[in-house]
C-alpha cells in the first residue's frame, strides 16, 4: 500500500478517540479538501474516512465490550455517541445484537468490509497486504505475504550486503583475530575473523545446495561475491520449490557426510537460516569494528520496509 495512503489510515485510527473529528476535520489534517480525501480514501478503501472511522469505532466498541474492558455506557462515550440509545442502536444495526448482549453471543467483533481493513486491538489497525507484488528492484522475484520468501530473501540480502562490505576492506584487516572462541556453527570449529565468516556464509550455501540437488559441491576459493551469487540463487531456486511443494518433511540422503545421513528439507533450510543469521551479524559487527559503515541493523522488519 503506498506510504501517502498508510499515512491517511493512520490519521484515521489517530482521530479515533477525538470526539470532534469529523469528516472536514480529518480532510484538514491531511491538507486535503474533504471532497479530496473522500474521492481518496473512498477509490482506495471503498469507504469514506467518516465511514471507515465510524465502523473501526464500532469494532473496537465490541472488542471493548466482548473483554470486558467497558460497559455498554463506556464503550458508547468511548466511540463518541451522544447517548447509549443512540449508540445501541448504531451497534445493533452493524452487529445484529445490543451491546449488552455481544459479550455472550458468538459474533466476531471484526465487521463486514470491503476492503479488509479492521481494528487491531488494543489500539492499532490490521491493513491486509496487497494481492500482488513488484519484482524485487534488483530483478528478484516479487515479495509476497509468505514466511519462506521473507526469511530467504532478507538473509539473501543481508549477508551479499555484508560480503560487499567485507571486499572493500584490506586482506589483513579481515584476516585479523577479533572473536577468537567464536563458534557460529558447533561442527565447523571457530572463526574469529571477518574473512572466515564471509567464507563459510558463502560456503554453506555451496554445499547445502549440493546436497539438495544431489551434485558435487564446488571447490572452494575464488571471488566471494560471484560464487555466492551463484549459490544463493540457487538457494532461493530450492527454497521455493520446496515451498511450493509442501515437502517440508521429505528427507534426502547426504551420502558425502561421514557416515550418509538423513536431513529433511525443512530442517536444512532452517539449520542454514538460523546459524547464517548468527554467523552474518557477527560478521557485521566485526565490520563495523573494523572501521566499516555498515547501513543497516539486520532486522527484517527493516529491510521489508525499505523494498
Amino acid at each position: 500500500m503506498a506510504d501517502r495512503l498508510r499515512d491517511l489510515l493512520d490519521l484515521v485510527i489517530d482521530s479515533l478517540d477525538e470526539s470532534d473529528a469529523d469528516g472536514r476535520a480529518l480532510a484538514r489534517r491531511a491538507h486535503f479538501s474533504r471532497d479530496h480525501l473522500d474521492r481518496v480514501l473512498a477509490g482506495a478503501t471503498g469507504e469514506s474516512p467518516v465511514a471507515l472511522r465510524r465502523r473501526l469505532l464500532l469494532e473496537r466498541a465490541a472488542w471493548q465490550l466482548r473483554t470486558g474492558a467497558s460497559t455498554p455506557s463506556e464503550a458508547a462515550t468511548a466511540a463518541g455517541y451522544g447517548s447509549l440509545a443512540a449508540f445501541s442502536r448504531a451497534f445493533a444495526r452493524a452487529h445484529g445484537v445490543p451491546p449488552s448482549a455481544f459479550a455472550a453471543s458468538p459474533r466476531p467483533v471484526a465487521l463486514d468490509a470491503p476492503n479488509g481493513i479492521h481494528f487491531h486491538p488494543p489500539a492499532g489497525l490490521l491493513v491486509p497486504g496487497a494481492d500482488a507484488a513488484p519484482p524485487d528492484a534488483a530483478g528478484g522475484p516479487a515479495l509476497g505475504r509468505d514466511l519462506t520468501e521473507r526469511m530467504v530473501l532478507h538473509h539473501l540480502q543481508r549477508t551479499r550486503e555484508l560480503l560487499e562490505i567485507a571486499a572493500t576492506q584490506p586482506d589483513d584487516a579481515l584476516e585479523r583475530s577479533l572473536r577468537p572462541g567464536f563458534v557460529a556453527v558447533w561442527f565447523e570449529g571457530d572463526e574469529p575473523s571477518a574473512a572466515l565468516m564471509a567464507e563459510r556464509l558463502v560456503r554453506t550455501l555451496e554445499v547445502w545446495v549440493a546436497a539438495i540437488v544431489g551434485e558435487l559441491a564446488p571447490e572452494p576459493g575464488g571471488d566471494r561475491l560471484a560464487r555466492f551469487d551463484r549459490a544463493s540463487r540457487a538457494f532461493e531456486r530450492v527454497a521455493r520449490r520446496i515451498r511450493d511443494r509442501g515437502a517440508w518433511d521429505d528427507a534426502f540422503v547426504d551420502a558425502l557426510c561421514e557416515p550418509p545421513e538423513s536431513f529433511t528439507y525443512g530442517g536444512v533450510l532452517a539449520h542454514v537460516l538460523t546459524y547464517g543469521a548468527v554467523r552474518r551479524e557477527m560478521l557485521a559487527s566485526v565490520l563495523r569494528e573494523l572501521g566499516a559503515a555498515v547501513p543497516s541493523s539486520g532486522d527484517p522488519i527493516e529491510w521489508e520496509r525499505g523494498r
